[in-house]
């Protein structure tokens, strides 16, 4: 069993695999049910989550696995115990550690000091679990490779992740942001890298309207993220000109989807209307968030048939 820290760690082979097991297991999951009787897993959560906490432990009763929700409050991470210490406990009495948190850094020193697959529910550097629940919802939609994906607003966890996993998948990745939000370099050029080997392609720029037009896909996120509050009013000043709105929307091709993360503000990065139109797939995608977290704890596990 390995780490998730990053959607990469599945490669390029192992992503496809697992997006076509989502889909088997969201078809039938009676097929899977009770896989993992037995395993204990643990959730520990330093930020507050509906779609990810839900998901997860969801998952894993499903699959007939035993959930620990551990709170940051509990648990202290880094102030009233080390991490690593944190990590080589919780590995003596787990099958799976699965962290949200703030530091990646953390996420990377509990996978160093446990044995047990260390997964990444989210951190400030990537959200690999909502990504293969992204994938999952396009490919029930079209065809992934040769998609065309536009992700408007901040360069973030999500957006680092949607990069890497279409880059991964033979997509087009487009990403519009105001300027001083770009992705990460490093994202922007591993992403790159991908691509090229995928017969993908990646493209960053500022002009929302050129960067949509003609897209299958078109993605947004919040402005501002958990830990970003005190940035709210100046990111709703700077980010104002790339909120989805039906014009903006309406640039993209005849037949193409709307996703969001969740949660949404409306009026914000989205409008109503385009969030709850006929072609918006967002609680699609947010009901996958399930099946393609059954579908890692079977690829983790090895569980698969």
């Amino acid at each position: 069993m390995s780490d998730f820290l990053m959607v990469t760690d599945l490669g390029i082979e192992g992503l496809s695999r697992l997006i076509d097991l989502a889909g088997d297991v969201k078809a039938d999951p009676s097929r899977v049910a009770g896989r993992l009787a037995g395993a204990k897993i643990g959730l520990f959560f330093q930020k507050p989550s509906t779609r990810t906490r839900v998901s997860a432990e969801g998952a894993a009763a499903d699959l007939g696995a035993h959930p620990i929700v551990l709170r940051n409050d509990e648990v202290g991470l880094g102030r009233r115990e080390a991490v690593e210490d944190v990590a080589r406990v919780l590995d003596r009495y787990l099958d799976l550690l699965a962290f949200r948190v703030f530091d990646h850094g953390d996420l990377v020193a509990i996978a160093r000091h446990a044995d047990a697959p260390t997964v990444n529910l989210l951190s400030d550097l990537s959200h690999p679990c909502q990504a293969l629940a992204d994938l999952q919802t396009i490919a029930e939609n079209r065809a992934v490779a040769g998609t065309i994906l536009t992700y408007v607003g901040d360069g973030n966890n999500v957006c680092h992740s949607l990069m890497l996993a279409g880059a991964m998948s033979g997509m087009e990745v487009r990403v519009a942001h105001p300027p001083g939000y770009a992705p990460l370099d490093a994202i922007t050029e591993e992403a790159t890298t991908l691509a090229v080997a995928t017969g993908g392609a990646i493209e960053v720029g500022t002009d929302a309207q050129e960067l949509v037009a003609g897209a299958h896909v078109v993605y947004t996120d919040v402005w501002a993220s958990m830990g970003q509050e005190d940035q709210a009013e100046e990111r709703r000043r700077v980010f104002a000109p790339y909120r989805v709105d039906e014009d903006l929307f309406g640039l993209a091709a005849p037949d193409a989807i709307f996703l969001h993360c969740l949660p949404a503000h409306r009026g914000e990065e989205v409008t109503a209307g385009v969030l709850e139109s006929p072609r918006s797939r967002v609680f699609d995608q947010a009901e996958n968030r399930l099946h393609a977290f059954k579908a890692l704890l079977l690829h983790l596990f090895d569980a698969i048939d």
